[in-house]
């Protein structure tokens, strides 16, 4: 049995040590609705400082990860949201109304 907790611990040390440290500090980004395109699934939004992506605050256009995200979303709106890179690629896996 202690052999067996050991290498559970190993284990878990080494998939602590591989998984990217900023992934643990996302949060979600002050921002507010420009433009939503459901067709395409895109959001223009003029955003803070997104943090876990070293990203100065600007306007861009990001891809709904769902494009239900939008519905509920309109032009002029003020949200948090949250924003993850997937292979170069800005997607948004959640929106919600700032409060």
């Amino acid at each position: 049995m202690n052999t067996i907790k050991k290498i559970l611990a190993i284990s878990m040390i080494a998939l602590g040590m591989t998984l990217p440290i900023s992934g643990f500090a996302q949060s979600l980004t002050d921002g507010e609705v420009k433009k939503v395109d459901l067709e395409t699934g895109k959001v223009t939004i003029k955003h803070g400082e997104i943090k876990h992506l070293d990203m100065p605050s600007m306007t861009m256009v990001f891809t709904a990860k769902n494009k239900n995200l939008l519905t509920d979303i309109k032009a002029g709106e003020k949200i948090k949201f949250m924003v993850v890179n997937e292979g170069g690629r800005m997607i948004v896996t959640d929106i919600q109304p700032a409060q």
